[in-house]
Order: structure tokens, then sequence, then C-alpha cells
């Protein structure tokens, strides 16, 4: 059933992505059959890596693609469970409802929406943000320095809208999973007029569940509305919103220590939580998008995008600090707080892109604006009875009462704008040599204060794009390429002067191969990354901290391969080894990142039983650490976990999955990225009914 909803949506994707010369005609109804030699598992094209329109053996970067079918197999529900089965990309759970990403040994803080940059000028991602509205998640490894205004050059990860399909369509699906877990999902499309000029499809989403750490409830909403209408023979407008809300109880604020006074290793059971009994995280997300495209003549298109987003969040959270007696308990402190804030983002976008004719060859050019406004309002009320030793075991069995959160208030209030203007050329220099090019200049500039600290931070920088793809045949060829990109910051040096934004390059070569006729696509590659002049705190002046910009760098390679392997046999997977991570002196950076990873997801359909569909995860990390003091120092062995899943189509519109994930048990640490961590979920399972037309 999920194959076929695979091929449902692959086929449509198609569809909805024609060229401009077949969209000048009303959405007509198709019917649409596959079978399992279509490509679920990998993407004809993409646009994520540098605004034209390239299949992956033609783009000079790595790029890997979570596609629809994939996250129907495995039940990626989230965009945590995503990334944490892609290529070179290191999930870090701090706590239970906030996550840091890494890619290449830094952070990744570049996030896209159909191509559209969404700015994280305000840090890691909150909540649990889900799958179900995308057709597809592509990545990009390596600074970004085309698509992205400013940022880190690690990845770059672009959410690609569902949007409506050709014909009507409708699926909806039941799971029913462990810690009593339950999700209904319901996505439609159909055609709102009889001409079929206009579209609409909506998704929703219902889950809740409890936890296997104590008190943890979380549950959520998610809607998503897109109406798509041929106003004219050349023009198209989009228009969709998404309304996603996150409630959870007993979540975590910080996390669990990890060694006890003696400096021997904490132990605990896998359900310890130190929130307490009244703790909790809710937050709020509404995005608005328009989008309004427009055919010129002669392949040329003019396209813009205006999009809405407000984010708020409160909460009611418990912070346990301190390091814990082995004997008797004690020696940890309670910290509560309540705390709301209010994010709103206003972005625009506008881009034309076409072909032109020089010596005697078509070229590809695009060129545009973007601007984004951010604005952050929040604010901390701390609670009485900051300070209290919390006895015994009492920090992680939820006793600790509520105060009343009045003992002092502090907060951030603070404005970010960022201009860009983009140029990216494909040259085709020869039938088997194309040259990507171009250039992004971006100013940024920031104005406020947070918790007494100001954020002002004026920067403005062009950074270039080299890549160049030579064809060796139909199936191979080779790539290099170099890119850079910058982020300003505020914090300020000794001498009260805010540091020079971080800078970031990327240099990378490698091979890439379209095989079986574009169903199977690998590649493998070599890079080396840098990123300049990241604040690092140096000292204090008074009760100011003041900071020095610190440089590392990166080394490695990777292999990644998606698509069909053989007739019945799909696979998406990757390695990825840092073979340095350093700082200027030499010495080994961020040994919270494992140094070599591999993700391996496949399935197979029986070829005696086409009606099941049979495979397995297995996600492997080497060795991380943290330094804890100058002579403790945590560490998290190198571990694996498999997980598995079989689907049998009951019949034509009715199938029944099975997933099974971390079949072996494994107790580990879901992050090292702080000093503090917990762990990760044990053996569960979940059983989904799937319903499509």
């Amino acid at each position: 059933m999920l194959l076929a909803l695979s091929m449902i949506y692959s086929g449509l994707s198609v569809a909805a992505d024609a060229p401009a010369d077949t969209a000048d005609t009303p959405m007509q109804t198709v019917t649409v059959t596959g079978t399992a030699e279509d490509k679920i598992y990998t993407a004809n094209s993409t646009k994520s890596a540098g605004k034209l329109e390239l299949s992956l053996r033609e783009t000079p970067q790595s790029v890997s693609v979570v596609t629809r079918a994939l996250m129907d197999d495995f039940k990626l529900d989230n965009i945590n469970a995503v990334l944490a089965s892609t290529t070179g990309v290191t999930v870090e759970k701090v706590e239970t409802s906030r996550t840091y990403y890494t890619a290449r040994g830094f952070d990744v803080v570049n996030f896209q929406y159909d191509g559209v940059g969404m700015p994280q000028v305000f840090g890691n991602v909150q909540g649990d943000i889900d799958t179900a509205l995308y057709d597809r998640i592509d990545i990009v490894r390596g600074a970004n320095g085309l698509m992205a205004s400013t940022g880190n050059p690690s990845a770059t990860v672009n959410f690609v809208r569902k949007r409506p399909t050709a014909g009507t369509s409708a699926s909806a699906s039941l799971t029913l999973g462990s810690w009593n877990q339950r999700r209904i999902e319901g996505d439609v499309s159909t055609k709102l007029n009889e001409s079929g000029t206009v579209a609409g499809r909506a998704v929703l989403v219902r889950q809740e569940s409890d936890s296997y750490l104590d008190r943890y409830s979380p549950k959520k909403t998610v809607a998503y509305a897109v109406i798509e209408a041929q106003l004219a023979r050349d023009t198209r407008l989009t228009v969709g919103h998404t309304y996603e809300t996150n409630r959870g109880k007993g979540v975590m604020w910080g996390a669990l220590p990890l060694y006890y006074a003696d400096g021997s290793p904490t132990s605990y059971p896998v359900s310890a939580n130190t929130s307490a009994n009244w703790s909790r995280w809710d937050t709020t997300t509404n995005t608005t998008f328009a989008e309004l495209s427009h055919t010129i003549g002669d392949g040329w298109k003019v396209q813009g995008t205006l999009s809405y987003i407000t984010d708020k969040s409160d909460s009611d959270l418990l912070y346990v600090y301190g390091t814990p007696n082995k004997v008797g308990g004690g020696g940890l402190y309670a910290y509560p707080s309540q705390y709301n804030a209010d994010q709103k983002q206003t972005l625009a976008d506008v881009s034309v892109d076409g072909k032109f004719a020089l010596g005697g060859r078509q070229h590809d050019l695009s060129f545009g604006y973007s601007w984004s406004r951010s604005k952050l309002n929040d604010v901390s009320h701390y609670g009485q009875g900051i300070g209290t030793e919390m006895p015994g075991q009492t920090a992680f069995d939820g006793s600790y009462p509520m105060p009343s959160f009045d003992a002092s208030t502090d907060g951030s209030s603070y404005e970010d704008r960022r201009n860009t203007i983009f140029l990216a050329a494909r040259f085709n220099l020869a039938d088997d040599w194309k040259v990507l090019t171009g250039l992004n200049s971006t100013r940024a500039r920031s104005n406020g204060n947070s918790y007494g600290t100001s954020k002002y931070k004026s920067a403005s920088k062009t950074t270039p794009y080299v890549g160049v793809v030579y064809d060796i045949n139909r199936e191979w060829s080779a790539y290099a390429s170099h890119t850079e990109i910058f982020n300003p910051q505020s914090e300020i040096d000794a001498t009260g002067t805010p540091l020079d934004p971080v800078e970031g390059k990327t240099t990378e070569a490698g091979l890439k191969a379209a095989l079986f006729n574009g169903k199977l696509n690998a590649s493998g590659a070599v890079f080396k990354t840098q990123q300049d002049n990241t604040a690092e705190q140096a000292g204090m002046i008074g009760a100011k901290a003041y900071y020095r910009g610190v440089n590392a760098e990166s080394q490695g390679y990777e292999f990644d391969l998606s698509g069909d392997l053989s007739k019945n046999w799909q696979a998406s997977a990757g390695l990825t080894r840092l073979t340095s991570l350093k700082g200027d002196d030499g010495k080994a950076v961020r040994t919270f990142i494992p140094r070599t990873t591999l993700r391996v997801n496949t399935t197979y359909t029986v070829p005696g039983l086409p009606a099941l569909k049979v495979g397995g995860s297995l996600a492997w990390q080497s060795e991380t650490s943290v330094a804890q003091t100058d002579t403790i120092r945590t560490v998290q062995g190198a571990y694996a976990t498999l997980g598995l899943m079989a689907r049998y189509q009951i019949d034509k519109h009715l199938a029944l999955s099975l997933n099974l994930n971390n079949v072996t048990d494994k107790k580990h640490l879901t992050s090292l990225y702080w000093t503090q961590s917990y762990y990760a979920a044990p053996r569960n399972g979940s059983a989904t009914l799937s319903w499509s037309y």
C-alpha cells in the first residue's frame, strides 16, 4: 500500500513540476500507475544546490534526497527521524523539545521551504517538525553560497512541500505504537472547478502518546492547505497555510547529569527524567505563503514568493543543575523558570531563470533578490526557590513543587534584517563540460538586546560559487566545486567591538553516477571545510563576557547511494568519515560529533509474493565524548541501532505496515552536544493501517 502511495506521489510530483510549456493548459485528470521499478528512493532533479533545475549527477555538490516513499516505509514522521537517516548528518537531541543538527563538523542552521531560505537567526529548532506536509526533503552538504544568504558551511535542508495533484487522490492512515502512541493522518487533493484550472490539497495530522521517559507526554496537531490556480495561460498562483502545534507535558529543560561528585560516570534507568510534574512546553507555528509564477516566453520564467511565519512558545520549566552524590543522592539544585516567546518572520523572494545563447550553445541563467525581517520578543519569569537543593532522588521523581514565577524577570527584544542579491549561471562549454558559477551578495543587520547584552551586528559580504562537471560518459561524471558563506555575530571582543562575521568555505571533488537509466544515483566525494572566527568566550570584564574568534577545519570523504538496486530492491545509504576535525592548534575539536557515520535503509519486494515488502535500517556511529572538567571526560562508545519494517498490500486500496525500531534495545545517550544528556528510546514498534484512493 505504501509502495502504491509512493508511486502515486512520485508520478504526481512529476506532473506538479512539469516544464513551463506544459503548464499553459488546464489541469487534467491523470491516472497514475507504477511498479517497483519506479524511482521511489531518488529524484530526477533538484534546485536545492544552485537555483537551477539540475539532475543529481549534474549538481557539483553532495546532495541527498529523502523521498516520500522512504519516509512512509520507515515511518520517518518528523525531521529528527529524517535527518538521523541521512548521509553525514547527526541529530543532537539535547532535550525533549530542542534539537541541534550538524554536518561536516559544524551546526546546520540553513533551512529552506521550496528553495526559499528561512533564516535561523534565533538558534536551535524547537518542537517536533512533522514531515507529512512534504513530498521530499533535500539535504545539500557543505557551504551553500548560492542558495543561502548567511549560515554555516555544514548543510542546507530544503523542505519540498506537497502541491495539488493533477487528478483526484486521497489517503488516510491510522498508526498505533508503543507507549500508547496514536497517530491519524489524512491527505486529499482534488480540482476545485470544473475546468481543473483551480486545484487544492489538504493534509491533517493528529498524534498523541505517552513516552518511555517518566512523566513525558507529547502531542501535536498539524494542518496544511494549499490552492493552486492557473490565472492565465502563462500565470499560476499558489497560496498555502500551515498550522502546527506541539504540546508537551513533563518536558526536559536541560537533561541528566553525567558524572558523580567522585568523578565516576552516572548510570540511570532509560526512563530517567529531571522534569517536574507540572513542567510543560507548548509551541504553535503558523506559516502562510503565496507564490506567483509567470512564463515570459522563450523558456524564461519569473517567480515571486512571499511568506509570513509566526512562532509562539509558552512554558513552565525546571532545570536541574549540579553534581550528584553517588551515595545518598543530593548535590543537585533547582532552577524553575517560566518562558514565553513570540517570533515573527517575513520573507520575500523574486527570481528569474531561463536560457540564453552564447557561442553557438545554450546556457542557463538565474538571478534574483530576497529579503527577510525577523523579530523576537521573549520574557523569562524566574521562579522562587532557585538554588534549592533537591534531597535524595527527588530530582528524578517529579515531586518538586510548582513555585510562583515572580522572583525576577528578564528577556529579549531584537530584530534581524537581511537583503540578498544572487546570480547563478551554468555554462555549457562543450558537450561534456559544464561550469556552474555565481555569487551571492548579502547585507545583514540586527538591533536590540537579549538578557542585557546587545544584539547589534551589521555585515555585508559577497560570496562566490564555482563548480565544474565533466561527463565521463552517459552514466558517470566527475566534479569539483568551491563555495563560501558567512554569518554575522553580535558577540564582542575585549575592547567592546563586535566580532567580524563567521566565514565558511567548502571545497570538494568527486564522482557521480546515474545508473539503470537514472533509477539509481550514486556519488563519492572528498571535502575540506573551514569555519573561521566563530565566537568563543575568552573571559569576563566585570559581569560581561567577552569573546574571541576561533577557527576550525574538517576534512573527510563520503559515499551516497539512493534508488533501485534491482527490480524489487530499493536502498538509500551513506557513509561519512571525518578524517580530521581540528582547531588552530591542531587539536581535535567538537568531539561530541562522531567521526564516522553509516546510514542504510533498504526494502525488498518479495518476488513470489509481490504484495509483501520487507526492509531494514541501520544507523552506526563511532565514539563521541565531551570534556566535563580538566580531568573528567564523558564517553559514548560506538553503537549501532537496527530497524525492521514489513508492509502487506491487502487489496488495491488497503495495506498494513509494521515497523520496529532499536531492535537490539541498545542503551545510549541522545547527544553529548551539552555536558548533560538523556537516553534514547529503547526497543519500540508501531502498526499502520493505510488506505488510498
